[in-house]
């Protein structure tokens, strides 16, 4: 069912950790999944919270007509991440890094079909198997009593999440989404685009809420939808709390958390809703880093929350800069939101 996984190994890890005397970084105290284990059942006795995994694909987002390059940012966090001091501050012991899914071979092939039709056929097939394997990884993890933590990939990816998960917990999941877009666009094929809007129509997703929302980029028949399911999709907008200053930050945050938090829930971000981040739709004109950071610490400190899923990112693999601050930018989001589950202040 994880045919396109890639496990993330204590030899991988430790060629990407850099080592320094005096110093202890995060590669050489956290563990790694090796093969031929059985992975359920080491999930099941494993010590640590947080199972984190990347997914290296951007056919979600293609197929929404976004910019390419999500499939870079599993490896622009794991190299940062390793290497983030390991000190009180930082629970390498509750961290298990597992690994990532990779679907470049099919990814490959499939570019190579001249006929545009044909090609678009057999990437919306790769889409089912991209949200059957991410279910199905997420269902296990899951119910093994861990936290999935997931980096990579376009949204699209929220809706495999979504699924495992509930089919985990045995109930629909609620969902805040920090993001620029509802992505809850027609049910017309899998896309980046209309995740929330398949998972909500397949009974996976109960409660939606959108954080930061931009009016200029959401069209009437989008609103018309959230607002024909005002009991189960909220929203507060970017405009009204940034610009307008009519909506408080702070207390969107806490109205966001009361809407969901009545049962389990997932924390989604999308850094389309970052300012001058590169993603599949980057703004010039979005949240500080400081405010996604103080979102998730707010949010992931609550006792219900499931998983932790950052989207969109979209680093260029030739240009070294973007990788790195890419890198550090999820290693901060990521080591947020387990800072706010396991260590007191």
């Amino acid at each position: 069912m994880i045919k396109h996984f890639v496990f993330c190994t204590a030899s991988k890890v430790n060629k990407l950790t850099n080592q320094r005397d005096g110093e202890v970084k995060l590669g050489e105290s956290l563990r790694t999944f090796d093969p031929p284990k059985n992975l359920n059942s080491f999930l099941k006795t494993a010590q640590e919270t947080f199972v984190i995994f990347g997914i290296a694909e951007d056919i979600g987002v293609m197929l929404n007509g976004g910019e390419k390059g999500t499939s870079n940012a599993w490896n622009a966090f794991l190299q940062r991440f390793l290497n983030l001091q390991s000190n009180a501050h930082v629970p390498a012991t509750q961290i298990l890094v597992l690994g990532n899914f990779d679907f470049k071979e099919e990814i490959i092939a499939i570019s190579k079909e001249i006929h545009r039709e044909k090609q678009h056929q057999a990437f919306s097939q790769l889409m089912d198997t991209i949200d059957k394997e991410i279910a199905h990884l997420s269902m296990e993890i899951v119910r093994a009593g861990k936290i999935p933590v997931v980096i990579g990939g376009g949204h699209n990816n929220a809706y495999g999440l979504l699924k495992g998960t509930a089919l985990a917990k045995g109930k629909p999941m609620n969902v805040v989404n920090f993001d620029a877009h509802t992505d809850f666009r027609a049910l017309e094929g899998r896309h980046s685009g209309n995740g929330f809007s398949y998972a909500m129509n397949e009974g996976f997703l109960d409660r939606y809420f959108i954080f930061g929302l931009h009016e200029d980029y959401t069209s009437q028949s989008v609103f018309d939808s959230l607002h024909a399911k005002k009991n189960r999709i909220q929203y507060a907008t970017y405009e009204a709390m940034n610009v307008r200053r009519a909506l408080s930050f702070k207390e969107e945050l806490l109205r966001a958390k009361e809407f969901v938090g009545r049962q389990w829930f997932g924390i989604e971000i999308d850094c389309d809703a970052l300012e001058n981040i590169e993603s599949s739709a980057a703004t010039p004109s979005g949240f500080s880093v400081e405010k996604g950071r103080r979102f998730v610490h707010m949010l992931a400190n609550h006792p219900k929350v499931a998983y932790f899923h950052i989207a969109e990112a979209a680093p260029k693999l030739d240009d070294p800069a973007s990788m790195r601050r890419i890198g550090k930018l999820l290693g901060y989001l990521v080591m947020d939101f387990i800072r706010a589950k396991t260590v007191k202040s």
